[in-house]
């Protein structure tokens, strides 16, 4: 089972090669042998996220067909990348990609950087046809409706690594979706609308599982942590925080640092032993809880799990995407609330935060742990991790359930520093400037439908986004630099009339 914290350990992506067999067999040597050193220069450390495993050439039929049926039935596996190296006719390809259950790339690439242009003949000519013959396959792919990433350049080339690199990570991220399971530590939040949705619906589009379990579930686990268990990951987060008097070994409210470390052993231990790598809770409903979990739920995301406040779940399985996509690079990924507007002076900004739950994986500096009452909840005052966000470039995500399709919205965004200290503000926050501004920002979101409850992102770019939207069939609207409430009001029009023609089909 692939755990939260290691997304990538067993992960695949299958390197196909297309040719033919009237070439020989000496021709064939040759695009076997070119073929694989393309496959080990992508696949080399450093590179792409995923293992890449090459496949033997491809020149007939039936053989595409089985390995596309063995892509298919592989818990490893989670894309492809195909090649023509040289004209492979592409009836060929009917009934494997018809059958084929995996996201592809199409690599439109050839062997050598440079033509030898004093020494081509034809025998160059004949083992050199990508050109035309990526041309054949692309019409098949098109004709038979492939949705598909097309990547054209040598292998060398530091811009096709890139976005092949960014497809793999959106392709892990698609084979989290369907293989999550998520834990909600009970329902949703009474009369809110956005947190609600369809799960079978979304079991179907995106293979993620939802299920309630009654928060004494928990309780019951958490219970069961040892004192020394707790005591002992109690003093880590005093050494891995700026723990606040109150709550060191000899403070008045240790025993509430203590408590809030059981909550982390027994939430751990619940989704481990579920393989659950995603879950919820929600303040009106807590059983037995003595605190609202806060540091636990921080510390879990921190480690890749998925997390929604108030039982979204939408947004906690979309985290646990992200955290996959994200995984391994510089940023971090959160659970965010878009709170409070600054409108002036100066530029308009978001200040986003939540009442505990916001991840260290963005926090500017060492976090420090604190306690303070919460006014809703009606439990003790709990733990969390308070910090400033980290400043640069981030993309702001969000799922929506409109009844007849899901939506991800996502905002381009700028993460700053505050304008000044927030020494009355007990919860960890990130501010940002949206793109292009916060009006145009906010009306779109706003017309889109989106929620309030998102995923902030340091770490997952727009591009690896709309490659996992791409795989999973799901639309995606992107507020950015050149958007305008006009023309994404158009987008919005063109986006429905195309899903629900979609649908119809």
């Amino acid at each position: 089972m692939t755990t939260a914290a290691q997304p990538y350990d067993s992960h695949e992506i299958w390197f196909l090669t297309g040719s033919q067999g009237l070439y020989g067999d000496d021709v064939l040597r040759q695009v076997a042998d070119q073929s694989r050193s393309i496959a080990e220069i992508l696949g080399a450390p450093g590179k792409i996220p995923v293992r890449l495993v090459w496949k033997p050439v491809l020149t007939d039929a039936e053989s595409i067909r089985r390995l596309c049926l063995e892509a298919n039935a592989s818990d490893a596996c989670v894309g492809v990348i195909v090649w023509m190296h040289t004209f492979s006719p592409a009836k060929m390809w009917i009934a494997g990609l018809s059958a084929l259950d995996r996201p592809v790339l199409h690599l439109h690439t050839q062997y050598n950087l440079s033509l030898p242009w004093s020494s081509i003949d034809m025998n160059y000519m004949n083992l050199n046809q990508a050109a035309h013959g990526d041309r054949e396959f692309a019409h098949i792919e098109t004709r038979l409706g492939i949705d598909r990433k097309i990547v054209a350049g040598h292998a060398t080339d530091a811009r096709v690594v890139r976005r092949i690199a960014t497809w793999a990570r959106a392709a892990a991220g698609r084979h989290a979706s369907r293989t999550l399971r998520l834990a909600r530590f009970g329902d949703n939040m009474r009369d809110v609308a956005v947190t609600e949705g369809d799960k079978v619906e979304a079991q179907i589009r995106f293979g993620f599982s939802v299920n309630t379990y009654g928060v004494n579930d928990l309780v019951s686990v958490i219970d069961e942590i040892e004192d020394k268990a707790a005591a002992e990951l109690a003093a880590e987060y005093c050494e891995l925080y700026d723990a606040v008097p109150a709550l060191r070994p000899d403070g008045v409210l240790h025993e509430s640092l203590v408590y809030a470390a059981r909550q982390e052993l027994g939430l751990r231990a619940f989704l481990t032993d579920g393989g659950f790598t995603a879950f919820t809770t929600n303040f009106e409903d807590l059983g037995g809880l003595r605190q609202l979990p806060g540091i636990a739920v921080q510390r879990l995301m921190a480690d890749g799990y998925g997390f929604g406040g108030e039982g979204d779940w939408k947004t906690s399985a979309l985290l646990r995407v992200m955290k996959v996509m994200g995984a391994g690079l510089p940023g971090g990924t959160t659970f965010m609330e878009d709170y409070t507007y600054h409108l002036g002076p100066g530029t308009p900004r978001i200040l986003g935060a939540h009442m505990l739950e916001v991840c260290p994986s963005v926090a500017a500096a060492r976090p420090s742990c604190e306690i303070h009452p919460l006014s809703i909840g009606g439990r003790e005052d709990p733990v969390r991790l308070v910090f400033d966000a980290a400043e640069g470039p981030a993309v702001v995500v969000g799922l929506s359930d409109l009844g007849d399709r899901f939506r991800l919205t996502a905002n381009e965004v700028d993460v700053v520093g505050p304008s000044e200290r927030l020494p009355r503000l007990p919860v960890a926050r990130a501010v940002w400037k949206p793109r292009p501004s916060l009006a145009e920002s906010a009306e779109s979101w706003l017309l889109a439908g989106a929620p309030h409850h998102t995923v902030l992102s340091s770490a997952v770019d727009a591009e690896t986004l709309a490659d996992y939207a791409a795989m999973a069939g799901v639309e995606l609207l992107t507020i950015g630099a050149d958007t305008t409430y006009d023309q994404l009001a158009k987008e919005i029009r063109w986006n429905a009339a195309y899903q629900r023609l979609a649908q119809a089909l």
